[in-house]
């Protein structure tokens, strides 16, 4: 598959039988999605939908490693550092494409072996039918590049029981496709040597299917699996991350002193503070909005402000560029992100804002 795959560009799709197949198509970058990538995404779905022969569509992702790594981050990184639009376009794009999957009219199924991470997240887990296996290593681990979890990612994390998602979106911890599962970030565990036979059966399902055969028949090459480890662990999640301010959080863990707190206090304490403390607002009022296109209104106005910030080009370059795994913050504490400095991230943003299609 790779080799004729690799002929066929970054993305492929191609109705196989009554299935739309949609292929992120670059297996050396863990297929990174690109501005194009999107675009491509956008307009085979547009001919998915209008096609009356397609019954579902599959996401997947060619190679072995994952379906996702997330954005071209090297691109930004370098738009970013030249004062550039990449970080607008991009993410506008990319944010109004997140919600049409989400209220795509055919059933949707997101293939998500392997890695998952950031855009690929945004990809696949507000798709209608999300498919994890033993394989599966899901993160939102943005805080660690001064950025926030996306991509309606901030809509996920605060739909997750208890604090679960506050934790996975300030740690960037992976969840296992179990524990993806008990976060409300997939559906159903299908071991990855029954993948094959499940997409070959999606190709073959009659034009009109609805989702609820669509959930039986994934339910047919599932283990049931509903919860992973960070299940029995909720309880110490809660009662550390049920706080309203980073500060608290911090004082929590360190009042605890288990060996789980002090590791959580260290992982933490290599992320940006200004990051952190964004992603906890953002989430907090997630939890109290009701759709998903509200919250990625949000995060369009916090991206854009974080696209021109230093931490954005320092974490990026730590992690990705040099690769020293060493970012120098600012601030460097969380006690020194002032309100002032927060407010821009959650400011109006006139003609800029983002805004979605009537209808698609």
């Amino acid at each position: 598959m790779n080799d004729a795959a690799a002929a066929e560009g970054d993305l492929i799709a191609r109705k196989e039988g009554s299935a739309g197949i949609i292929r992120l198509n670059r297996p050396k970058a863990i297929n990174a999605v690109t501005l194009e990538m999107f675009h491509d995404i956008d307009r085979a779905l547009d001919l998915f939908e209008a096609d009356g022969d397609v019954a579902v569509v599959v996401l997947e992702g060619a190679g072995d490693r994952g379906l996702c790594a997330g954005g071209d981050i090297r691109a930004l990184w370098e738009s970013s550092k030249v004062k550039g639009d990449l970080g607008k376009i991009l993410w506008r794009d990319e944010y109004i494409l997140n919600a049409r999957i989400k209220k795509f009219p055919k059933p949707y199924v997101a293939f998500m072996d392997g890695i998952v991470m950031g855009g690929g997240v945004g990809l696949s887990a507000h798709s209608r039918h999300r498919v994890v296996t033993e394989r599966t290593k899901l993160a939102m681990p943005e805080v660690g590049l001064g950025f926030f979890p996306d991509v309606g990612g901030t809509y996920l994390l605060s739909r997750s029981p208890g604090e679960i998602g506050t934790y996975f979106g300030l740690t960037g911890t992976t969840m296992n496709g179990p524990d993806a599962i008990y976060a409300k970030f997939a559906d159903a565990v299908v071991p990855s040597a029954k993948l094959p036979a499940l997409r070959e059966a999606l190709t073959k399902v009659a034009t009109g299917t609805g989702s609820a055969e669509i959930d039986r028949l994934i339910g047919g090459f599932a283990t049931g699996e509903k919860s992973g480890p960070v299940a029995a662990i909720q309880a110490k999640i809660d009662g550390w991350f049920a706080r309203g301010r980073m500060e608290d959080v911090v004082a929590a863990l360190t009042a605890d002193g288990s060996d789980m707190a002090r590791d959580t206090l260290k992982t933490l304490g290599e992320k940006s503070p200004r990051g952190m403390v964004v992603t906890l607002k953002l989430l907090r009022l997630a939890r109290a909005t009701a759709t998903l296109e509200e919250c990625l209104v949000r995060e369009y106005r916090a991206a854009l402000e974080v696209f021109a910030s230093e931490d954005f080009r320092e974490g990026v370059r730590a992690a990705v560029i040099d690769k020293d795994r060493n970012p120098t913050w600012s601030p460097a504490r969380i006690e020194q992100v002032t309100p002032e400095m927060l407010a821009p991230y959650f400011a109006e943003i006139g003609a800029d804002e983002l805004k979605f299609p009537d209808s698609k």
